[in-house]
Formats: C-alpha cells, structure tokens, sequence
C-alpha cells in the first residue's frame, strides 16, 4: 500500500519485520510445546527464548542466496541461538509457521478495524437521535418521495454497521485457527498434541483438518467481510457526496481553514474526501475477488496464492483502516444545514403528500384506480403549471366535494410521516451500542 493510504497501527502490524517477529512467535510456541513433551530440554529452551531474535539484514543476505524467505528467517535465528537452534522449526513445514502467525495477523487486524468500527458507530447513533426528528425528504430513483428524518437516515446507517460488525466478529472466528500439522496435514513428523499446545500458547483454535496449509476460504470470508464493511462506507460517503451537490446542499463534509476545492475556481468546496472513500470502495471489492480465486488451489496446495495474499491483505486492512478513519472525520465534522432540508421538502410544491391524498380518497368511498388518476392528474398538472399541489387539487371540484378545506389541508402535515420515529429509535440504544450475547461471547474470546 503506498504511504498516502496507510495507517501507523496497521502499517507497523504488516510491516516485514512484524511478519518475522509473528513467524518467532510460532516458533518459539512450538519450542515450548517440544519442551513440554521432554523432546528439547529445559536448559536448551530457555537459551532459545534468552537469544532467538530478528534480524532484519541477515535475514536478507540469506535469502539473496537460498531464495526462500522461511529459509532464510530460520537459519538466521538459529545463528543467534547458537547449537540449540537446532531445535528451531523441528517437525514443521514453512506454512505451518506462515498460516499460522498469518491467523494472528487476521485476528489482529480485524480487532483493530473494530476498534474504529465501533468509535465510527458511536458517533453515528448520537448524530442520529440528535436529530432524529429533523425533516428531510427521502428519495428514490433520485426522486423526492416522501418526508423522513435525518435522523432516520443515520440510524439506518447505524445498523449496517452493526451488521458489518456482526460478520467480522463472525469472521474472525473463522480466521483465528492454527496449523502444526506437516507437509500435507498428516502429523507424520510434528504429532497433533504439539499442535494443540501451539495454538493453545498463541490463543487460537486448532484446524480439525487441514492440508499443507489453512483452506482459504477462512480468508475469503475475512476479506470479503472487510469489502463489504468498505461498501458500506462508500453508502455513507455517496449519500453525503449527493446531498452536498450545489442542488442540494443539505449536508457537507468538512472543509478546513486554508484548504482549496480547486486550483482554478476559488469557490468550490469539493467532497473529495468522500470521493476517496467510494475509490477505495472499488479496491477493496477487488481484493474479495482475489481472495475467493485463492480458494481452489491444487492438491494439498500450490503457492499461486501466496503472491496475492502479500498484496492484497496489508492493503484491503491499511484501505479499511484509512476508509473507516477518513469515515468518522467526516461524520464528526460535517455540517446539517436543516433549514436547507426543509427548503428542499418544499421544493415540489407539495407533490411529497400525493400518497396521503391518494388514501384519502380511497377512505372517502373512491375506487384505488379511479383515486390513483384523479391524484396523478393533479400531479402531473402541478408539474406543468408550476402550481402548487394543493391549490390544484382545490381547484378539482371532485376533492372539494369530497374534502372539506380543513381535511384536505391536514393532509399536508409533516408531523403525520414522523409519528413513528421515536418509536423506531426505542428499537435501539442512543448512549450503548447492541450487543447480543451471541456477539459478546465471541468478542470475550478475542479481548
């Protein structure tokens, strides 16, 4: 990922020498377990723990030679341990260090991402019963179609999220198995007692079965879990991008003192921050994409896998980090211009109440068909004659006869679309997030 898209937290965490410190962290478990079993003695263990270490350039100079990057990691470390780092990598293959130490990276980063996920949240449902009974219009097909709340708007952002976070607990579950099992998943040389003890030391669950290395469909559900998360965020983002057009202006992002829309018009105020979340979006599905290729693989494995996965899961975790960062700024900071939003519900003349008159009619005896017509005529008429729609519909003798003036006008009211908000908000917590116990118990388990 190049340096403009990057976080600290998850730049360091899939930084090469992280990597190589997590594969020590496999190796060292298995140390122990060997030790456990009376296969490497005690005084032996604790030299490797005093001495086993990183080094980042001998590790290079090594691989310059063999070419092969697990090679080179343990020659290097058994150097720093001296003759009891004969002891280092015994009875494992290179991907049960690598699957392995990648489960910690996964389940790692992932704690991250919901560690932002849920300040983003937060921040979502307090905005959302703040204003919860502020009118607005919705739309669809772009359209205006009936008054909501902006509130409302938020909150349905709200629970994509906690959806989002729902498949990533879920997917971190998935993810945080090991693998101690040889070079085809048969123990023949590392017997599964010592597996069993890995991951128990690392804080993962076993694989019931596996191959040379972890099925990868655990990481397709994981990516895929994270390009979902970022298609959410590009909802967020595209919704703001549309009501901060110059037509609409009824939210925008923020716009610092100093900062400058563009090198020619002075007076622009771009959501270019927005934008860059939608663009990252679309690199993000790419990458699920990739994930699922990697799931059919050859056998008991081929390494067709293992170029992508370099690319593709520091940089869908540094994309997502940064989308969900990018996403809570400008929710934070962005500006409601809710008098703009009740300009905006006007702006169709009244044509946002045609449904209500519509079932006003029907309640006064009116066949649905014959209702429907005389209601779209008068919409149609308002849209041609720039009237507004009750003056139309006034000027129609079969609903003044059938309405008195009082009656007619209140079904114009605003308040009648917004009586059941507070009643939908009850559905949720304004100050504590939901969280059922099924949730709690897989977040227990990774904290």
């Amino acid at each position: 990922m190049i340096e403009r898209y990057c976080t600290d937290e998850m730049e360091n965490l899939w930084s090469q020498e992280n990597r190589f410190r997590t594969w020590l962290e496999v190796e060292l478990a298995a140390c122990r377990a060997w030790a456990e079993e009376g296969v490497i003695p005690e005084g032996a263990l604790r030299n490797i723990l005093d001495r086993a270490d990183i080094d980042m350039e001998r590790i290079r100079v090594i691989e310059d030679t063999v070419h092969h990057d697990m090679i080179a990691f343990v020659s290097s470390v058994a150097e720093k341990v001296g003759s009891d780092g004969r002891y280092i990598h015994l009875g494992l293959t290179s991907s049960d260090v690598i699957d392995t130490s990648t489960s910690l990276l996964l389940v790692r980063s992932i704690r991250l991402i919901l560690n932002e996920l849920e300040m983003l949240s937060g921040e979502i449902l307090s905005m959302a019963a703040r204003y919860r009974l502020t009118p607005c219009i919705g739309r669809t097909h772009g359209v205006h179609a009936e008054p909501i709340s902006f509130g409302f708007k938020l909150l349905n952002w709200y629970e994509e999220l906690c959806r989002d976070r729902d498949r990533l607990f879920a997917a971190m579950e998935v993810a945080g198995v090991g693998k101690i099992s040889g070079a085809v998943g048969t123990y023949a040389h590392c017997p599964p007692m010592i597996e069993e003890r890995v991951c128990d030391l690392l804080g993962l669950t076993r694989a019931r079965v596996s191959t040379q290395i972890l099925q990868r469909d655990r990481h397709a559900q994981v990516v895929c879990a994270v390009a979902i998360l970022g298609s959410g965020l590009e909802r967020i983002a595209q919704e703001i991008r549309h009501l901060q057009r110059t037509e609409v202006l009824e939210v925008l992002e923020p716009f610092s003192s100093g900062q400058k829309g563009s090198s020619a018009m002075p007076h622009k105020k771009n959501p270019v921050v927005c934008e860059r979340i939608c663009g990252m979006a679309r690199l993000l599905r790419s990458y699920s994409l990739a994930s699922l290729e990697n799931i059919p693989l050859w056998h008991e494995r081929d390494i067709s896998h293992s170029s992508v996965e370099r690319v593709i899961w520091p940089d869908a975790f540094n994309l997502c980090h940064y989308m969900l960062k990018k996403t809570r700024e400008v929710v934070e900071g962005m500006t409601v211009l809710d008098e703009v939003m009740k300009r905006n519900l006007d702006l169709s003349k009244g044509l946002v109440f045609s449904q209500r008159v519509l079932l006003g009619l029907v309640e006064k005896g009116f066949s649905r068909e014959d209702a429907y017509a005389i209601v779209q005529g008068a919409a149609m008429q308002c849209w041609d004659e720039d009237r507004p729609f009750l003056e139309v519909l006034e000027d129609d003798p079969r609903i003044a006869d059938a309405f008195q003036e009082e009656e007619l006008r209140s079904l114009f009211d605003i308040e009648y679309y917004l009586r059941f908000i507070d009643g939908i908000f009850e559905r949720f917590p304004v100050k504590n997030l939901p969280c059922t116990k099924e949730k709690a118990t897989r977040k227990e388990r990774y904290e």
